[in-house]
This record gives structure tokens, sequence and C-alpha cells, in this order.
């Protein structure tokens, strides 16, 4: 008998159990809803049961993006408290249960990455497999789509080794022609992996085969050489992206700024930046958002809070990254009177900081005098996002006391 269906819903308290009627009550064409209640639940849920009841409640199904996030959020959840037979069983259960996921291509797929997801590699070569030998069947051209799946299943997992394996060894097996998101999949394992001179003769193998690179390939090879700090690499590599026509855009400028500002090298990121600016090349927030992180962790705030007030100027607005990156050094380089106007101006946009930076601004703030201004802080949030009052009246009861 399949693991959800021995699941007892007497068990669960009396407010879950409203919960779960109403997804199951929800009107089935309703299905987005059902999967936006979901995802709230499964937020707060830690038993494994409950968590596998709610993903069948509101059933779900990979061919749905919102619904592969709930997918995404359960396996966490149940990985994280190693309960690795519930997604074993919950999975396979699934694709036995359900005739429309059987044979389905994307299925297959999105449960090759979940499992990998949870570093459960064996079980996603294993769904690999037999997807192919139930649905493709021997000597028909194999699913390139599944095949890459498990390559980033492989990826996620850390297990590189088991990309190049899969790589070399599959598309012979089982019929398979690799394409571009295949090759980059196993660069990139290369060069996450301090082996980015492999990646090189990947790029080769993919010329010889007259697969055209992109901008995703030469992003890969240039964050594996910078983070091996082989800077003479770099440069072949931009010389061999000149040769294929690809221009430095946005993309290949943020992966170069990130991966200097991870060396703690942010200022000659700040060159890039300004290098990118004076060929044209129109930064965004992903930039400054990686600079304003790089010198903070390089205790530069006052470098940082300069290059978040130059964005206006640039013609770019803060995304919620560059403004919490920016609130959380703020408030641990003590400067909780910037940090305060910052928080509102997040605020006002929607953007509301995590609890534990919220809470070191408050404090801080509290500590420095300003209690009506933490408390006014703290019930503008309240006043505006209903979501987990109980944990701002924890704080707001701390600077009481």
């Amino acid at each position: 008998m399949a693991l959800f269906s021995r699941l007892r819903i007497h068990s669960l308290t009396t407010a879950t159990r409203r919960q779960f009627s109403t997804i199951l009550s929800t009107d089935p064409l309703s299905s987005k809803s059902k999967t936006r209640a979901a995802l709230t639940l499964l937020k707060s849920e830690e038993n494994p049961e409950k968590i596998i009841e709610i993903c069948q409640s509101a059933s779900l199904t990979p061919e749905a993006h919102l619904d592969r996030i709930a997918f995404s959020v359960a396996i966490t959840k149940l990985s994280r408290s190693n309960n690795f037979s519930y997604i074993q069983q919950f999975l396979d259960d699934l694709r036995s249960s359900r005739a429309d996921l059987r044979s389905s291509e994307r299925f297959a797929g999105h449960a090759a990455v979940l499992f990998g997801q949870a570093n459960m590699v064996d079980h996603a070569v294993r769904t690999f497999k037999e997807y192919h030998n139930d649905v493709i069947g021997h000597g028909n051209e194999g699913s390139v789509r599944v095949f890459n799946s498990l390559l980033f299943a492989c990826y996620l997992a850390k297990d590189y080794k088991e990309v190049n394996r899969v790589f070399l060894e599959f598309p012979k097996s089982y019929n398979i022609v690799p394409n571009l998101d295949s090759y980059n999949t196993v660069i990139k394992s290369f060069c996450d992996s301090g082996s980015s001179n492999s990646g090189l003769s990947v790029l080769a193998e993919m010329d010889r085969k007259s697969i055209m690179p992109n901008s995703t390939t030469f992003g890969n090879l240039l964050a594996g050489f910078y983070k091996e700090e082989k800077y003479e690499d770099v440069g072949k590599v931009l010389d061999i992206m000149a040769k294929y026509g690809i221009r430095q855009g946005v993309g290949i400028y943020n992966s170069r700024i990130q991966s200097l500002c991870k060396l703690k090298r942010s200022s000659e990121a700040k060159a890039l930046l300004d290098g990118m600016v004076s060929r044209k090349t129109k930064p965004n927030a992903a930039t400054y958002g990686h600079l304003i992180h790089g010198f903070c962790n390089e205790g530069d705030v006052e470098e940082a809070k300069e290059l978040f007030k130059s964005m206006h100027d640039k013609g770019c607005e803060p995304d919620s990254h560059c403004y919490f990156t920016l609130l959380h050094y703020l408030c641990k380089s003590k400067d909780f009177e910037t940090g305060l106007s910052l928080c509102k101006e997040s605020i006002e946009k929607g953007w509301v900081p995590n609890i534990a930076t919220m809470k070191s601004l408050v404090n801080g703030l509290a500590a420095a005098g300003k209690v009506d201004e933490a408390k006014e802080l703290v019930g503008e949030i309240k006043g505006r996002f209903t979501k987990n009052v109980s944990l701002w009246d924890d704080v707001e009861a701390g600077l009481s006391q």
C-alpha cells in the first residue's frame, strides 16, 4: 500500500486539519490556489507524514512552475530532517499511482533533480534508467532532456565524478546526443570542483562537434579560473570568447565581478564596473549586489554605501538583495541610524528584512536611546505585513524590558 495512503489524518491537530480541509475542498480548477496554500503549509511543517499529505492533497504536478517550487520545498524539508525513505517512497508512489506521470518526460526529469537535491544520486540514476527502459525502449533515441536533468541532479549533489561518468557513458548506452545544456553542466561541474582546465577540454570537444558555446559556457569557465586564481587563463577564456564573436554582456561582467568579490578583490571588481560602463554595458542590480556584499565583507561599509547611492545615478534600481545585504552589515558596524533609514525605504517597497536583521536593528536603536523609533518601526511592520506577527510581538516585547 502506498505510503501516503497509510497516513492518518485523525492524528493532526485541529488547526492543521482545518488547513488540509481548505486544500481538499478547493475547486479542482483552482490549482494555483491549492499550490499556494500547500506552499504556506509546507514552509511551517516539520512532520514528514504531514509534508507528504500536503503534497498529495494539492495534487502537485511537475507541469506547473509553482508546483515544482512546492515539490522542492517539500524535498528540502525531508532531506534536512534525514527522512530519505519518505522521499523515495513518495516519489516512487507518485509515479506508480498516476498514469499521467508514468510516461511523463518532465516528471522523470524533475524526480531525478529532486533526488539530486536530496543527495540521493543513486535514486536519480535509477529514475533515469527506469524511464528509458520502460518508456523510451531499446534502440530508440533517448531523451536528452531527462539526461540533462540527471547531470544536473549529480551536480546539485556535488557528486562531480558521477557527472563525468554519466556524461561519458550514458550517451552511448542510451542513444543520446548531448546538447549545449549538457556540455554547460559538465563544464560547470569541472569548474566548481577545481578542474577548470578540463572544462577547456570540453569546450574543445564542443568545437569538434559544432556545438556553439554561449555566454553561460564562458561565464562558468571564467568563474572557475577566478576561483583557482588562474588569471592568465581568465585572459585566454576572454580571447576565445572574442574568437566566437561573443561580447562581454552584463552576465559575463557579473560573473567576473562576483568572482573577484569572493576573492576579496572588490576594488578590482569595481574597476570592472567602471570598465563596463565606459563600454556602454549597463550594470544591473545583481552587479551592484555583488559589489555591495564584497566591500561589506571586506569591512568597507562606507564604500558599499557609496555604491548603493550611486545606483540611481547610473539608472539602476536596487533590488531586495541590495537592501538586505547593506542593512545587515550596517547593523554589524553599529550604524543603526543609517540602517533605520534604509530599512524604512525597503519596507516602503514591500521588502521586509529577515527577523535576525530586524532584531539587530531594533535592539541597536534601543541601546542607542532610540526606543520610540524602534517601536515605531516594529509597529509599521506589524501593520503592513500580517505574516508571522507573533515573531514581531516577541521583538516588540523585548524593547519594553
